[in-house]
């Protein structure tokens, strides 16, 4: 039997929000079209965080320091401690229309998707996509290709699994990841009826699968089998646990999953729901 659950709004008036990752007792997110890092906190209180244009995966550095994808710019930013931006990787040379998504471990490495073709542009074509992991020096390499329209990632809490949603590809993928933090071959660990944005990982390996053309989001174990379904009643791209117990589900919603038309109406929410298992591995 299938949970239903609906959300209730913890903030709105937003563009385009996008990765969102629990730390330091508040949700951080990028507004893609918002042009900031904002960050909420339990009760509904909004900051903006940093300034930069087109933000999208977020992540650490061991040392605490924001890494912040620049999607159209392609630049991998890092946020001193001092607040200044700086460039922790460019990119251009491994994608050619833009990045997406990120997760980072617990060693600094951040893998990230990148584009070669723009985005919304044959998203199920296998050359659209790669995953670049960038070293928490700031080197730079592709160690995935022929992906369809890489999004969401984790890392389970043994740090041997990646797992990515292949939004083209209507599935979620997994990788095994070697001790150089490279990976293996992918291999399919949920085939899903739509296209999965953002997504999260519990301690039972349940993983949160955002919908960007539904209105919610559904948990899902290895093979597919829904256990879990929550409504938001907007497309919802990304989804985070948090929380003191770490099982307060946030869901990123905006009022349409392509950027213009959400911009033309910044109606877009973070929701939260409260949901059984907390989460576990990285983000």
């Amino acid at each position: 039997m299938v949970v239903e659950q609906t959300t209730s709004v913890l903030c709105g008036g937003l563009v385009f929000p996008e990765g969102p990752r629990w730390r330091d007792d508040r949700l951080w997110f990028s507004d893609i079209r918002g042009g900031a890092v904002l960050t909420v906190t339990p009760d509904g209180t909004v900051e903006r965080r940093v300034e930069v244009s087109h933000p999208s995966g977020l992540g650490w550095l061991p040392d605490g320091r924001l890494l912040v994808v620049g999607m159209e710019d392609r630049v991998l930013w890092r946020v001193e401690h001092d607040g200044t931006l700086v460039v922790h990787a460019d990119l251009t040379d491994l994608a050619r229309s833009a990045c997406n998504d990120m997760v980072v471990d617990v060693e600094g490495n951040a893998y990230l998707g990148g584009y070669d073709l723009p985005i919304g542009h044959s998203v199920s074509d296998p050359d659209q996509g790669k995953l670049i992991l960038v070293r928490p020096d700031g080197s730079a390499e592709i160690i995935a290709r022929q992906l369809r329209f890489p999004n969401g990632m984790v890392i389970t809490p043994d740090a041997t699994t990646l797992i990515l949603a292949e939004s083209g590809g209507r599935r979620l993928v997994a990788f095994d990841r070697r001790d150089d933090a490279t990976l293996g071959e992918p291999r399919t660990w949920a085939e899903l009826s739509y296209p999965p944005d953002g997504i999260c990982l519990d301690a039972d390996h349940g993983v949160w699968v955002a919908n960007p053309i539904g209105d919610g989001a559904a948990r899902v174990i290895e093979g597919g089998e829904i256990t879990d379904r929550v409504t938001t009643g907007s497309p919802t791209l990304a989804v985070a646990l948090g929380g003191p117990a770490r099982t307060t589900l946030h869901l990123a919603t905006a009022t349409s999953p392509r950027f213009e038309e959400a911009q033309a109406n910044p109606a877009g929410r973070i929701d939260v729901v409260e949901v059984a298992i907390p989460a576990a591995g990285w983000p």
